[in-house]
């Protein structure tokens, strides 16, 4: 069963970084749409229904599966994990920065910029390059 949990680890992880990746751009484009404008409402259920449809249940599975191949595996005994948990966390922090957003946009109550959004949507690209990179390598 190690493989078939670990097998769909990866797959929650592919499906909540596809999310992760393109709510910052909705952002990019919703900051430049005028509140209460026909495109800021379709930006609005399009970043809940992502949010709430894709990211936030794929982040639980993500969790879920990869506690158990993590305790299973008994991969909590070596730095490297130590060192992607981290990230891990810092991944969580995103989505939540990422959900607190979405309420701010729903409510017409941004006050950032799409420049700033650009770069929102990079944080989760380097979180992730380095995780892979600490699963695959096992650098120490």
């Amino acid at each position: 069963m190690y493989d078939w949990f670990k097998a769909l680890h990866v797959i929650a992880v592919i499906a909540w970084m596809a999310g992760m990746l393109y709510l910052p751009r909705l952002f990019v484009y919703h900051a430049g749409a005028a509140p209460g404008s026909e495109a800021s409402e379709t930006f609005k259920v399009m970043e809940r229904r992502l949010l709430r449809a894709i990211i936030t249940p794929a982040s639980i599975a993500a969790l879920v599966f990869g506690l158990v191949v993590l305790f299973h595996g008994e991969w909590w005994r070596f730095g490297w994990m130590h060192a992607k948990l981290t990230l891990v966390l810092a991944m969580f922090a995103v989505h939540g920065f990422l959900a607190r957003t979405v309420r701010a946009f729903a409510a017409d109550e941004n006050r950032r910029s799409a420049r700033f959004y650009k770069f929102v949507n990079e944080v989760p690209t380097v979180l992730m390059i380095l995780i892979v990179l600490l699963v695959v390598l096992k650098p120490f």
